[in-house]
């Protein structure tokens, strides 16, 4: 998340938002015409599209999200139909998206875009501010604004991974399928996510930072961030460790979604320091382990929620995510035969058990690992199954 709001970083005349750094200017009520004026103080010249692709490479992310346009309807790169943009508007005079683009593409990666279709904060027809919604052309905007930006969006930048569409507000059907009907006019393996509203995405995104406790049907992702907030804000030092990051992103995985974690670079470009070193270590872990996170599958349900210890599989393998420093390890229900366990990332064997119950399976798996790091204990556990999937004890089966 990068625009104007990353200069006032959650304050304003002396008053700090309480909430997300993007939405200061909702939130704060601030006038069209006076948050308008950042945009001539909008410098970021120490942006370099390559450092910033390399952190999400070095975190071991797969695609690179960037916010095109946000609900304060500032554009973030060369827009033709709209002067508020970051190409004419400021004295930075240059097109991150395009930077970005020519990054992404070296590195190997999707770049993808995020763009608010619905609220426009900056435009008299655009949801979300200003006079009620119910009495605006939202008509108007939509084919003057949104549509001609998608389609340069997707027409400016090569090849798009995905938009990530946000809020639909009280776009109707008609509405939201004129806008997918766009995308995939223009570019068909182009991803629509479930946020472009009236359930015509193509996957579905939970609530910000909110975890399922139960896998959801199809395909779904988890957006979250690494502080409290999305875009910039001075205040806000709540960092996420890269071990709570493992347990997010594992629990995530063993339900079968995708892990989008986000990033609020400053109003010169530069993303926190905080995040780097966060997502340097966490991405070090994540490749390490990469066996037990890309490409996984869901892994069957685990009659009880162990804070410890996260699981995922693929074919004769089930791994069990080591989340904090225990030395001994018993894992209840483990009912498919073990032939062999090892730590992961060094292929170290592990003596085991598996202990019978009353009933007609395995019930236990019992190891013993060696001491770790405690400022970053998390480890994986592979074992090498009998039978192509796992198969857990049910708790009447105890």
């Amino acid at each position: 998340h990068w625009g104007l709001y990353a200069i006032p970083a959650g304050e304003w005349q002396g008053r700090q938002t309480p909430g997300i750094g993007e939405w200061i200017m909702k939130h704060l009520e601030i006038p069209v015409a006076d948050y308008r004026k950042l945009a001539t103080q909008f410098n970021p010249v120490q942006f370099n599209a390559e450092q910033w692709v390399q952190v999400a490479v070095d975190a071991g992310m797969k695609y690179l999200v960037i916010t095109a346009k946000h609900h304060d309807g500032f554009a973030m790169y060369h827009s033709k139909c709209s002067k508020y943009n970051i190409v004419d508007a400021t004295p930075f005079k240059r097109d991150p998206m395009a930077e970005l683009a020519a990054a992404c593409r070296k590195a190997g990666i999707k770049l993808c875009f995020y763009y608010s279709q619905a609220q426009d904060w900056d435009e008299p027809n655009g949801l979300g501010y200003g006079k009620p919604d119910d009495e605006k052309d939202f008509d108007q905007y939509l084919e003057d604004k949104c549509i001609p930006q998608v389609r340069e969006l997707l027409t400016q930048y090569g090849d798009i991974g995905l938009i990530w569409f946000d809020t639909p507000m009280s776009m109707t059907y008609e509405q939201s399928k004129r806008v997918f009907d766009t995308v995939k006019a223009i570019q068909p393996e182009c991803i629509v996510s479930g946020r472009i509203g009236n359930r015509i995405g193509e996957y579905m995104s939970t609530g910000d930072n909110f975890l399922p406790a139960l896998p959801f049907p199809g395909d779904w992702e988890v957006p979250a961030t690494l502080n409290d907030t999305w875009g910039f804000k001075t205040h806000d030092h709540n960092w996420k460790s890269p071990g709570t990051l493992v347990d997010i992103f594992t629990r995530i995985n063993s339900r079968g979604g995708n892990y989008l974690l986000n990033v609020g670079p400053d109003r010169y470009g530069v993303i926190p320091q905080p995040s780097i070193d966060i997502l340097k270590t966490f991405g070090q872990y994540v490749k390490a382990h990469a066996d037990a996170l890309y490409a996984t599958d869901m892994t069957p349900l685990f009659p009880y929620e162990i804070r410890w210890c996260n699981f995922t599989s693929r074919p004769y393998r089930l791994y069990a995510h080591i989340l904090d420093g225990r030395t001994q390890v018993v894992l209840p229900c483990v009912k498919t035969r073990v032939k062999a366990a090892r730590l992961l990332a060094t292929g170290e064997a592990l003596d085991f058990e598996q202990r019978m119950t009353t009933a007609s399976g395995v019930a236990r798996f019992i190891t013993e690992l060696p001491e770790r790091d405690a400022a970053f204990p998390n480890c994986v556990i592979e074992m090498e199954l009998a039978d192509e999937r796992i198969e857990f004890d049910t708790l009447d089966r105890l």
